[in-house]
């Protein structure tokens, strides 16, 4: 007697995903995050630029030109300048001439961050000017050379 070994037949039925609510899904995660991400305001520079049409006169005296060229090279008035010098020549300046504004004037090769560096040591040297003298106020001038 021979014993007959059979196989079953197992039907299998591929199993498949929900996918109807995949999008809805979707769209909460993102309404979520959305809501939940905080943005930071205070990102920039922060300068306040005056109102459209106001115009003044000033005399060379009274302007205190800062240069920066393609390389990063700091030059005030005639004087080849480093980053650390910036803010004491600021704060001496404008002890010896109140009314002085600082025209800050970037090679438009420059980097961005060799303005960002030099804007912070004036701001640095403000801010020391203000601790001095309350009624400080501070006027810069930004600008691009015109040859």
């Amino acid at each position: 007697m021979a014993l007959r070994i059979h196989k079953k037949k197992i039907l299998s039925r591929e199993s498949e995903i929900p996918t109807a609510s995949l999008a809805d899904i979707v769209f909460l995660l993102l309404i979520f995050f959305l809501v939940t991400t905080s943005m930071n305001p205070d990102k920039g520079l922060g300068l306040t630029l005056p109102p459209p049409g106001e115009e003044t006169k000033r005399h060379k005296e009274d302007i205190l030109p800062i240069f920066i060229n393609s390389a990063g090279e700091m030059l005030i008035r005639e004087d080849i300048v480093s980053l650390n010098e910036i803010k004491e020549i600021v704060k001496g300046n404008f002890r010896k001439n109140p009314k002085l504004v600082i025209s800050l004037i970037i090679d438009v090769n420059a980097e961005y961050r060799y303005m960002v560096d030099v804007l912070d040591e004036i701001k640095l040297a403000f801010d020391d000017l203000k601790k001095e003298n309350p009624d400080f106020k501070e006027s810069i001038s930004l600008a691009t050379p015109a040859f």
